[in-house]
């Protein structure tokens, strides 16, 4: 984090300093990283002492500046063990309270990006149903090419992860790219309150969190958020091929690029052609400058068709925040996924290829990584998919697993391990559309699922392993990752 005394971040977050008498605490600098894991906590920077579902930071605080934390933002006065009272910012609420530090922070940051020998920041929010993480980790590679780029780990894109990411920029950062999920109505509103972006990105209007939401046009009204978050002279980058999502146009304050595979699309893929790995080649026609549009052509080194689409959004992105067409298209070569259990390929030493693609999933993800495993295994080699359950589906979850257990007897999918009880429609729907037994197990839980596992994969298999991350299938990706399966 950019330099601040205690008093700075007692001001912007509505503060009160508390220390011990005799430490003059306004003059505390706090230098280093903001955590909210004392485990990370480092010389000089911040510990944020959130209450969570299973630890209280504030019981942590002491380690932290143990650890060198300077300062504690706290929702109550703390004390070391010896009684001493620890540095503190106290605050009524510390989550929002990050937040406020957070909107603090940008605003001095694009203040100083504007002087003389300044970096130019440029925001960029990314939102979506599905493919929010992979877009991200590709635009921060396109941006990092070109310049000091910041952007999450992971999938930190909620109101504690969204405010971490803004105060790890600095003064030499020229992109800030955000990831910014939603489950509700007013979630991106408020994330937009602490970053409004530059440049926001809307992917698709799909599918994922219906039961927060309460059903699709409530989830098109929640990702439109992000447009009227925009800066007054912010640029909308849109799905053309999603109506929703088209029809954001209407709140973009200032310029709207438009990408997909229609051929309104300002940025477009043509010509796309798999390769035997399920990666994609194009060319991509998109806008260069002043020169107009023209084409290059562009070889992910992704797997699925489905990420010929997320590339494409962060190519109207990166231009839109200035890098050129070939910039573009040399980085989207050369960009790999880098977060985990997002459509990750491992060949094990046994001939069995793993596609852990387990962090995630809803309707649409879960049928681009089906559709991806079916032309990875091609006609020689058996397909293996372990399917778990989607959730926050809502009143839709029935209908939608059992459309998925369609859909793995259309792709002709060779083997499907259903885990849980909560994904049982998906057997259901595969046997109503004519799958024998035996093409289609319900394991009752990982254990079970592992335990098949072990005894039926051989040599030549291509295994895709899918649910939502709370479904737990994540760890029988690691297994299978980790661990060959005699």
């Amino acid at each position: 984090m950019i330099a601040l005394t205690a008093a700075e971040i007692a001001a912007a977050t509505g503060g009160v300093l508390r220390a011990e008498p005799g430490v003059d605490a306004h003059a505390l600098v706090v230098a280093g990283p903001v955590v909210v894991d004392s485990r990370e906590a480092a010389p000089g920077g911040l510990f944020v002492a959130l209450p969570g579902e299973h630890a209280d930071g504030h019981d942590y605080a002491a380690t932290a500046v143990a650890a060198g934390a300077a300062l504690v933002l706290a929702a109550r006065e703390l004390t070391a063990d010896d009684g001493r009272l620890l540095p503190a910012v106290v605050v009524p609420d510390v989550e929002r309270a990050l937040g406020d530090l957070a909107r603090e922070v940008l605003v001095r940051l694009r203040a100083a990006s504007l002087e003389p020998g300044g970096a130019g920041l440029r925001v960029v929010g990314v939102t979506g149903s599905v493919g929010k993480t992979t877009t991200k980790d590709l635009l921060a590679q396109l941006c990092g090419s070109a310049g000091p780029t910041v952007a999450p780990v992971r999938s930190f894109n909620n109101e504690i992860g969204l405010p971490l990411t803004v105060l790890k920029a600095d003064e030499s950062t020229r992109f800030l790219v955000l990831e910014m999920g939603a489950s509700g109505i007013g979630h991106l509103t408020y994330l937009t309150d602490i970053a409004p972006p530059d440049v926001a990105v809307v992917l698709v209007v799909g599918q994922a969190h219906l039961g927060g939401f309460g059903g699709i046009e409530a989830v098109a009204r929640a990702k439109g958020e992000i447009v009227q978050g925009l800066v007054p002279d912010g640029v909308a980058v849109l799905n053309a091929d999603d109506p929703r999502v088209l029809a954001m146009t209407a709140l973009a304050p200032g310029d709207v690029v438009t990408f997909g595979a229609s051929s309104v699309a300002q940025v477009r893929a043509r010509d796309v052609v798999l390769d035997r790995t399920g990666r994609a080649r194009f060319m991509l026609e998109a806008p260069d400058g002043d020169a107009g549009p023209r084409d290059v052509p562009v070889e992910l080194r992704l797997v699925g068709e489905h990420h010929v689409h997320n590339a494409l959004a962060a190519a109207a992105a990166a231009l839109a925040v200035g890098l050129s067409l070939d910039e573009v298209a040399a980085g989207l070569g050369a960009a790999d996924a880098l977060s985990p259990h997002r459509m990750h390929v491992v060949e094990r030493p046994d001939g069995v290829t793993v596609v852990d693609d387990s962090y995630n999933a809803n309707p649409d993800s879960m049928r681009a990584a089906l559709k991806a495993l079916a032309v990875l295994a091609g006609r020689d080699r058996r397909s293996v998919a372990v399917l778990g359950e989607m959730l926050e589906l809502g009143d839709e979850a029935r209908e939608a697993h059992d459309a998925i257990g369609r859909l793995v007897v259309r792709l002709n999918i060779g083997l499907t391990v259903v885990v849980g009880e909560g994904a049982r429609a998906i057997r259901d729907g595969a046997n109503h559309e004519g799958s024998w037994g035996d093409e289609v197990l319900l394991a009752d839980d990982l254990e079970a699922a592992t335990r098949f596992l072990e005894s039926e994969l051989r040599a030549g298999d291509v295994v895709l392993v899918k649910s939502s991350y709370g479904a737990g299938l994540w760890q029988l990706g690691d297994r299978l990752v980790g661990e060959v399966v005699r």
